[in-house]
């Protein structure tokens, strides 16, 4: 192979600047020219895509989100569009595709590979809902915004004899709730996989407060309700003021953590290997600190399950 290229696609996560830049700079150590497409399958329709040599990748490791942008695109989506994207691909002589994406990007990584085209994909999302990897791009950043947001609204919720629901991302996921829960002490995680009970959750915080405990904190993930909802429901039942914050986009960004450095690099290190070694339509994931590979078809047909471990850690710890 001559020329690979390399695109970031759905939601961004902070690794993914590392993740180009390990990509980029492995290929031309094996004087493989690579390129990364804007956009995410937007530029690779529209054949929008920039040379990526050491002097693009130079700064860019520190940095959040993706430097080549993100988008969706209702086209790529189509028959037509990936006629389109694959005749692109062909005609600027790219004989291998990298993607950084989530479940989406990543059936959209199959739907090439079943084309015919050498594509491997990389799992970034900072939901941690991928298949088959322990750890996806992005989730040890957005745990890390999470704690400090948190603690910074411990602070407050002890001045002031109040209840803070925490509503954080996960629409099928629970792992940033949960995880976040025990590494934060908060006394309730809400996630999408387990279902509370309503009454039980403010028996005990009501019990809290009889005991002189002037503050709580209830973290709940997206896909498990609505927080104002949930703070209306409690509201004058529990001893506390009840207040709702939304972490929202704030989690996606960010200066990536060493682990995020690392993992970016090591997946995107491991995408151009694989590549060039003839490996094609698998997914690059971690596995008990090693880099192993599935197949993007299994990958796309399989199911994250909760992290027992967290989950039987939080009910232990009283969460």
């Amino acid at each position: 192979m001559k020329r690979l290229a390399i695109l970031t696609s759905g939601g961004d996560c902070s690794g993914m600047n590392a993740t180009i830049r390990a990509a980029a700079r492995t290929a031309i150590s094996q004087n493989v020219e690579m390129i990364g497409y804007r956009k995410g399958y937007a530029g690779l329709v529209k054949n929008d895509f920039i040379p990526l040599d050491t002097m693009a990748v130079a700064g860019i490791l520190q940095r959040g989100g993706t430097f080549l942008q993100s988008a969706r695109s209702q086209e790529f989506r189509t028959e037509e569009g990936r006629k389109k994207a694959l005749d692109n691909l062909m005609r600027e002589g790219v004989e291998g595709l990298i993607v950084v994406g989530g479940d989406g990007s990543l059936t959209g990584a199959l739907a090439l590979d079943r084309m015919g085209f050498p594509v491997i994909g990389i799992p970034a999302s900072i939901d941690n809902d991928i298949p088959f990897t322990d750890m996806s791009l992005g989730v040890d950043t957005a745990l890390n915004n999470i704690i400090y947001a948190v603690d910074c609204i411990k602070d407050t919720a002890s001045s002031h004899d109040r209840a803070f629901i925490v509503e954080v991302m996960g629409r099928g996921s629970g792992y940033l709730a949960s995880t976040a829960a025990v590494a934060t002490g908060a006394e309730f995680a809400i996630v999408p996989e387990i279902e509370f009970d309503l009454s039980e959750m403010c028996g005990h915080l009501r019990q809290r407060h009889q005991e002189g405990r002037n503050n709580a904190i209830i973290l709940m993930a997206e896909g498990a309700g609505q927080a104002h909802e949930l703070a209306a429901g409690i509201k004058d039942t529990i001893g506390f003021e009840v207040r709702v914050t939304v972490l929202g986009h704030y989690q996606r960004g960010g200066s990536p953590t060493v682990f995020d450095r690392l993992l970016g690099s090591r997946y995107g290190k491991r995408a151009v290997e694989l590549l060039l070694s003839g490996t094609k339509g698998v997914m690059v994931g971690l596995s008990c600190h090693a880099m192993v590979t599935t197949l993007l078809e299994a990958v796309i047909k399989g199911e994250k399950r909760p992290q027992d471990e967290i989950l039987k850690m939080a009910e232990v710890l009283g969460i």
